[in-house]
Order: C-alpha cells, then structure tokens, then sequence
C-alpha cells in the first residue's frame, strides 16, 4: 500500500461526475468530467438517472487513468464524494427502482409538514418532536421538503409499492459506494440529513428508536452505519471491470458535497471559514461543538474528518443563476458574437441571439453553457458600476434553505427603470447572490461565535474575478481564490481517501492546497453596498409572505 502512488477522485455534482488522479502530495494530476441531465417534473420535483451517472464515472475512470498515464494497479485508495442529500431507492442487489430523487426536489413539502407535524406546536413543529431532534441529531428536517426524509416519506405516501419494494433508500454517494462495493453502508457524515442519527458522541453516531419512530421511516430500510474516515470495502470484480480498475482496491468512505469542499479548500482548521458558489452556495467552516439554530436553519454536523463538527447551511441557487440568466433573460447570444462584445457603451447590447439549453438550467457551466458566455456577462457586469443603478436582485429561483427555510421564495429584479441597462441587469446577478452570501455570512458569524476575516473561495463562481471582488466589497472580508476553484470537491474526496489509509494527517491539509492573491475589500464602497443590502433585506421581509401565497 505505501509503494502506490495514487488516489482515483469521483465527484458526482448535480451537473455531472468530475474523476481525477490525485499523487501522494495531493497534486491532481489529470480530471475528466461528464454533464448528465436534470428532469424537472411540475410540483417541485427533480431527478436523475443512476445509469447515467454510473455510466459517466466508468467512462471518466477510463479515460482519467489513460489521460494521467498511470498504471491501474499503482491506484492505493478510492475516494468519492457527490451532490448531498439525494434519494436513490434500491433493490438488495444495488438496482435503483426509480430515478434518484436529488437535493432540489420538494415534492415531499406537506409529507414533512404532516410528519413533524402536532399539538402543542411551534415554527410548524410539534413540541417533544423538535426538542428530541435537537437534542439527538443536531438539527431537524427543513420544511422545504428536500432532505431526504421528505423524499422517502413522499415515496412512502405516494408510491407505496415502490416503498415496500425498497431494500435501501442511500445517499448518491452511497449508492456509488455499494455499486463500487456491493455493500449498503452509510458514513457518520453521509447519513446525517436523513435526521435519524444520534450525533452527540461524535466517535459513536448511530441510529436512535425516537427519531427513528418520529420521522416514520422504517429503520430496515435504512443502510449499516460505518465510521466517518474509515474504509468501507473493497473495489468488486464487476465495477473493476466496469471502471478498468484492477479489482481490490481500498474504498474510503463517502461524503457529501459540503463535507468534501472544506477539505479541497485547505480551510480546515476550527473556524476557518470557505465560501463556495456552484450551483448552490454555502459558507461552512469546522466547529468544536455541537449546536442547531433552527430559526437560521444551521447546524454543526459530523464532518468528513474523524472526530470533528462541520457548519451545516445552504443557498439553494447561486451559480445556477447565471446559468438561468443565460439560458432565459438573455437567451440568443452567439458563441461566435460572445468573445467581441464592445461594453464600452453602458447602452449595448451584450447578448441576443444563443438558442437556449433549457434540459437544465441548473446544469454545470463548463459542460452546458460554453465559458465564453460566462466572460460575456462578466465583462459586461463588470462596465456598470458598483450598485447595479440600484437594481437589485434576489436569486431564489427555487426557493431558500439557510438563513431562511422556505420553498416559496422566488427570484425577482427590483427597481428596474426605463434608464436601466442591461449591464446593470447582468451586475445585479452578481451582487444579488453576493448579498446573499451577506445574509448568510451575519447568521454563520452569530451561529459561530466567531468573526470571520477571510474566506477560502472555492466552486465554479470563484473561477470570475469579479465575483471575488464583489463579494470581498460586500462581504467586507477577505477573499482567498483557491487554485483550480472547481476541482475543490474531486480534491477533498482525494485527501479524505489519503487520510482514511493513513498516508496523511488533517494538519497536512492546509499546506496541501495552492492559493491565489487575496482580495481585500475597497472600504469605500462599503456605504454604497451596505445600502443596497438594506434593501435587499426589506424586499425579503415585504414580499415572503407572497411569494408563498403564489406558491404554497
């Protein structure tokens, strides 16, 4: 095990695995990615097929391992890590019995109303229910109807034969860990989101009968529980075949997207913050205790790390609205038009004439949307000037989960004049999310205890310079652009692998993971973004109580 060189990384993201070869000093030194598709079913649901995604990480571990130039058999652990909180309901032989139900569905909303449900009740929770979850778990379901909970319970509800047929309901990524393994296993960390988990002894996380019984979910149908950094099994004949990969291999255990990207962002150390904007954003950090704030929809929850507490919230859109703004708002762009577009003139008109890619609007960047689109809508919001005019956005273009848990909410641009431009409308996109970062950076800050000075940036937002640079000003913080910001989930899952066989140690970490320069706020456009998220916080108090009458 000391002579193999090389850790295999998979990184199933909501728009597509990323594999990569990680060496022993966590170097990554080739990655290949594939897209997959979304299916967006009205009422709130999204899927995807397991097929396609096990498809697409056989075809990348194939064409990684060519592309790197290694020997298979110099390959020592398996890491993975994937889209958290995620449903895929199996038979006893691995099989899905339906499409994996994924972190952006919420057709399980009135299932966990029902569920949690109860007299005397507060915040839409019965009393001893809330207080045992609590206590027990760390946290509670989210009303949203997207952890998995509401998913198995949605299931449960509305096809119970298919719940019945059920042998597992897992994680994506332990889903991939029994397809790689043929076992059913879920990881101290990987489980936590399904709410029934006593996480007090962080050494010895384990089902608990009372939130087992509260949540109504059927505790036979659940995975064995492994510990957190630990090694699950061993690569099977079958999926060796499938990837490649000489069979036998070490498989570490799974994580969630959120437990992977602190680690890829070196920012490991207690109350070291890291931002991330993919499709979704988070601000997460470690913390030595265990502590929910149900109000803000926070917890600390076990990390991917033995032993240790992780700052659990989410930003349910960030990324994802650039991605929609291309595809809807400014649909029609030509790729050949993209790369020579004058913004000198606030008046332009920078995008017109792309046919839209609407099979997913949420889907990755660089496989969907052509990169030159992004650096269109960057250099254009980069022409207006700090504040967008006064147009504001709000980028709940599928409702919100930390600081504020609610479905509802939706996206709006606010302000608009007839002397708007169309520079400021890119800007505000921009600023919006950044605003929304604020939002949640204050409940973090007050959730910790801690103020935060810096933040690691990592995710595909952190490959625009402008958006570190807007979120520095707004933020007023330091921000630290991470080298190769997108590969941050595929790196985490190979340093957690090189720590589950003992070739590293969490101290390691930090050094481990390359840095760009800081970004440091300009103190003279704090008032002016102070300002505007202000506002941006009264349009959220004035208009909550709509948006949910539109769509509850």
């Amino acid at each position: 095990m000391q002579s193999k060189r090389y850790v295999l990384a998979i990184d199933l993201g909501t728009g597509g695995p990323k594999v990569a070869i990680l060496s022993a000093s966590g170097e990554i030194t080739a990655v290949v990615s594939r897209a997959i598709d979304t299916t967006f079913i009205v009422g709130g649901g999204a899927e995807q097929d397991p097929g396609q995604w096990w498809a697409a990480i056989t075809a990348s571990t194939q064409e990684v391992v060519e592309t790197a130039g290694i020997d298979p058999e110099d390959i020592a652990v398996i890491g993975c890590t994937a889209q958290w909180s995620g449903t895929v309901a199996v038979d006893e032989t691995g099989n899905p019995l339906r499409p994996a139900i994924i972190w952006m569905d919420s057709r399980g909303t009135k299932d966990i109303e029902n569920q949690v449900g109860g007299f005397p009740r507060v915040m839409g929770y019965q009393v001893s229910k809330i207080l045992s979850w609590i206590r027990l778990a760390g946290g509670a379901p989210g009303m949203s109807g997207k952890d998995p909970i509401a998913h198995i319970l949605w299931i449960k509800n509305h096809e119970s034969a298919l719940y019945e047929a059920t042998y597992k309901f897992l994680e994506p990524v332990d889903w991939i860990g029994m397809k790689l393994t043929g076992q059913a296993y879920a990881s101290y960390d990987s489980i936590c989101l399904h709410w029934v988990t006593d996480n007090r002894d962080i050494h010895n996380v384990k089902y608990n009968k009372r939130l087992l019984s509260i949540s109504g979910i059927d505790a036979a149908k659940l995975p064995d529980l492994i510990a957190t950094g630990s090694i699950a099994g061993h690569l099977n004949k079958e999926a060796a075949s499938d990837m490649g990969l000489p069979a036998g291999i070490p498989i570490a255990a799974g994580s969630g997207d959120v437990h992977s990207a602190v680690v890829g962002s070196g920012a490991v150390d207690d109350f070291d913050m890291h931002l991330y904007i993919g499709t979704s954003s988070w601000i997460s950090c470690h913390v030595p205790f265990k502590k929910t704030s149900a109000l803000h929809n926070i917890a600390s929850i076990p990390s991917a790390i033995s032993g240790r507490y992780l700052v659990a919230d989410e930003h349910e859109t960030a990324g994802a609205c650039l991605d929609f703004a291309l595809s809807t708002l400014f649909a029609g762009i030509k790729e050949s038009e993209a790369g020579n577009v004058d913004t000198s003139n606030q008046q332009n008109t920078v995008l017109s004439d792309m046919p839209a890619k609407r099979a997913s609007v949420y889907s990755r960047a660089e496989e969907r949307i052509p990169g030159v689109l992004y650096a269109a809508m960057e250099r254009a919001a980069s022409v207006a000037s700090p504040g967008s005019g006064g147009v504001i956005f709000t980028p709940w273009l599928n409702g919100e989960r930390s600081p504020v848990d609610d479905h509802t909410l939706r996206a709006g641009l606010h302000n608009l004049s007839l002397y708007t431009t169309q520079n400021e409308l890119i800007r505000s996109i921009y600023e919006g999310v950044a605003f929304n970062s604020k939002w949640l950076l204050d409940a973090v800050e007050s959730f910790t205890g801690h103020r935060c000075n810096s933040l690691a940036f990592i995710g595909g937002g952190a490959q625009s310079a402008l958006w570190a640079r807007i979120h520095a000003d707004v933020l007023q913080r330091d921000i630290i652009p991470v080298d190769e910001p997108i590969l941050a989930n595929v790196r985490g899952a190979g340093l957690l692998a090189w720590l589950a066989v003992g070739r590293i140690q969490a101290g390691d970490i930090h050094g481990m993971v390359a840095t760009g320069t800081r970004v440091t706020p300009d103190p003279d456009l704090a008032p002016i973004y102070e300002s505007g998220y202000k506002r941006y916080i009264d349009i959220y108090k004035k208009t909550h109580g709509i948006y949910r009458r539109l769509n509850a």
